[in-house]
């Protein structure tokens, strides 16, 4: 889908360690502020147990995870928006994301001192946002001067456009995320050039110590009752215990460990998932002796654009799609068996596929 995930926060607060526990991709960790003048790219699969129940009922060969891409983009500072620490270079990468992870350190380590000199992750918050704020509040004026030449030549759409652009400078003006701001969803057209950086999804990744790992501690109640958006994520990760177990060789070692602890995953398929869905993407499997493969779609496409993600030419000749749910196929064990209870569908080009549809595509080209 060429979507992605950038990992923001304060430097120091374990995005690099989330990074590596979530990505193939193992990128160098240190405990200097600002040691990385590069952002990370890595992909991740998209754990879903769904795939195993599917080879349960069809032996395959092998079975294809849905990916993401995901970004971890060095620490940003007080300043950031105005070239200190990483700087603007950083916050281009933001730009370029689609969702962000926002992980803040909610664990003392005196070996690991913070930058600011105190572990206080509603301060980092802020700092962040407004930061990201600054940046956007400059690419919103920089278009209503734009905007404002326009309606000088008798521009009406420019004038409406200035309007929008208004209700989002005193917004941000008022150190407030762009995402919040009391805007109609068909007047967003006017920042959609912008890409600003507050506008983006996000959620946040407390970085726990792994004594809070059952129980939580001050800074994740204090980062809960800081945050009033609504639909909001706050998840919690012990990043550093979660590297010990992404270190770990078998299922068997990994499942052992996190017996050890009271987890039945690591934490960080929760976050992965979360992500996933924070992207507005689902999943559509095929099945067959082949292969099992979980693919990528956008929420609220049609059966020909599912189509379209497995190969072009199947958009471009599309007839009809054969369906059936995912529970059905478990619950009744077979294709025949789905057809025997009346629950095999065949849809064509208007049908909106589902998360967990089992798809199989008739095309002629």
């Amino acid at each position: 889908m060429g979507l992605h995930c950038g990992i923001i926060g304060i430097a120091n607060s374990g995005k690099t360690t989330l990074f590596n526990c979530m990505s193939s991709t193992k990128a160098e960790t240190t405990s200097f502020a600002f040691s990385s003048n590069k952002s990370n790219i890595g992909v991740i699969n998209v754990p879903d147990s769904r795939l195993k129940e599917l080879e349960r009922l069809q032996p395959t060969e092998k079975l294809v995870h849905a990916t993401v891409d995901v970004v971890d983009i060095p620490g940003l500072a007080k300043g950031s928006s105005h070239g200190e620490g990483v700087g603007n270079q950083f916050l281009a990468d933001i730009r370029n994301s689609d969702a962000l992870i926002h992980v803040l350190r909610c664990f003392d380590d005196d070996n690991l001192p913070h930058i600011d000199g105190s572990v206080d992750p509603v301060r980092d918050m802020e700092t962040i946002d407004l930061e990201l704020q600054v940046k956007d509040l400059e690419s919103v004026n920089k278009k209503i001067q734009r905007m404002e030449k326009l309606v000088k030549v008798g521009d009406k759409e420019a004038k409406q456009a200035i309007e929008v652009l208004k209700v989002y400078q005193d917004h941000l003006e008022n150190m407030q995320n762009a995402r919040t701001a009391p805007v109609k969803e068909d007047d967003k057209k006017y920042i959609s050039d912008l890409f600003l950086l507050t506008a983006k999804p996000v959620m946040f990744v407390c970085n726990i110590d792994e004594s809070s790992l059952m129980t939580g501690n001050k800074y994740v109640e204090a980062v809960k009752n800081a945050i009033t958006e609504d639909n909001i994520k706050v998840l919690t990760v012990a990043a550093a215990l979660e590297s010990e177990i992404a270190e770990l060789e078998t299922d068997e070692e990994k499942q052992e460990f996190l017996n050890d602890y009271g987890l039945t995953e690591p934490s960080v398929n929760l976050i992965i998932r979360e992500a996933y869905d924070l992207l507005n993407l689902q999943s559509f499997f095929t099945v067959g002796p082949k292969e099992i493969k979980a693919w990528t779609i956008k929420k609220g496409m049609t059966a020909p654009e599912a189509a379209g993600a497995i190969h072009s030419d199947l958009q471009r000749g599309f007839i009809r799609a054969e369906v059936m749910k995912y529970e059905d196929f478990i619950n009744l064990g077979s294709e025949n068996a789905v057809k025997n209870a009346g629950k095999f569908h065949v849809e064509g080009k208007t049908y909106i596929v589902q998360d967990g549809d089992i798809i199989h595509i008739r095309f002629n080209v």
